[in-house]
């Protein structure tokens, strides 16, 4: 995903070789799992460094602060993310839009909540960094995948494609936003996804204009 992050939470250098990669998806999980078990606010690179194996100095070679690695850790997450619903615009080209909406929907869900703990902490860990630059690259990406998808619908097309993308994608990330934060049971966030999906489809289909 490329983005342009402030210069106070860009990282000091990034991997070039695979031995350097893999220090850094170490250092990434770590950071996980501190988040996870103590909170953005107790997390410290000691921390996270101690819990990757790695030294402090590797760790200040990366990233000068735990606000840079934060950063770092949340365009990972948007960039894989966005990977997978690329993929389900991809292959879902030229199906109905009813089953594009599902996929779309099922696809952005399932991403959010396989590590539910990840998600949530992840949120709270951008309350206080600038990270527009991190959604904004993270829209287009999406945008336009799920644009072009729609676009070879099989049974229908859009006077606004534009306009009908904004507000469908808009509506599932704020409700699944929203389910992290009232922190749902299993069995109520499982009744909003299929209320969700019921939700979208109906809006689609009220602004289409059927092909066949």
């Amino acid at each position: 995903m490329p983005t342009s992050p402030p210069p106070h939470l860009s990282p000091r250098k990034r991997p070039r070789q695979a031995r350097a990669a893999v220090t850094l998806d170490a250092i990434f999980e770590a950071t996980i799992q501190v988040l996870v078990s103590d909170g953005p606010r107790r997390l410290t690179t000691t921390r996270v460094a101690e819990r990757a194996g790695v030294s402090v100095g590797t760790m200040y070679q990366y990233f000068p602060h735990k606000q840079a690695l934060f950063y770092a850790l949340n365009e990972r997450y948007l960039d894989i993310v966005a990977d997978k619903v690329e993929a389900t615009c991809r292959a879902q080209q030229g199906a109905e839009v009813a089953a594009m909406v599902e996929a779309l929907v099922t696809t952005y869900w399932r991403a959010k909540t396989e590590r539910a703990e990840v998600t949530r902490a992840l949120y709270r860990s951008v309350a206080e960094l600038d990270n527009e630059p991190l959604i904004e690259a993270f829209a287009r990406r999406v945008d336009t995948a799920t644009a072009a998808m729609f676009a070879s619908a099989s049974d229908a097309a859009f006077d606004d494609l534009h306009g009908v993308v904004l507000t469908l994608l808009t509506s599932i990330f704020g409700t699944v936003r929203s389910v992290f934060e009232r922190n749902l049971p299993i069995e109520a966030a499982d009744a909003v996804l299929r209320q969700l999906v019921l939700m979208c489809c109906a809006y689609v289909s009220t602004v289409r204009i059927c092909t066949r």
